[in-house]
């Protein structure tokens, strides 16, 4: 019953809004501006990551605007870990894992 009533509301505002009419003063847009697909360095967000394979482990090197703040180790039989700059003195603290521990409350208010 909701639904027809709802469907004939809709169909009698239809043509309120279809007979508007367009003001003569309208002009078109300007062209979009040329797409640049190879933006410089400086200015990207993204990290910039280097990485060196080595007989037994591998070393990914992570960098934002030029700076050095983690590296991510791969021993060839083992578990990665990380070494992070916290504080950005160059001084790396090592991590099992980027994940900081804190753990939110995520309850189920309703389902769906």
């Amino acid at each position: 019953m909701r639904l027809t009533l709802s469907l004939l509301l809709g169909g009698l505002c239809l043509p309120a809004f279809a007979g508007q009419p367009v003001p003569a003063n309208l002009e078109p847009l300007p062209p979009p501006p040329p797409f640049d697909a190879a933006p410089d360095a400086a200015s990207s967000n993204e990290p910039e990551v280097t990485i060196i394979k080595q007989t037994e482990q591998t070393v990914e090197e992570y960098r934002a605007g030029g700076k050095l703040y983690m590296i991510k180790i791969t021993p060839k039989n083992g578990v990665p870990y990380y070494l992070v700059d916290d504080q950005g003195d160059g001084k790396f603290a090592r991590q099992e894992s980027l994940d900081s521990g804190i753990r939110p409350p995520r309850w189920i208010i309703r389902r769906f």
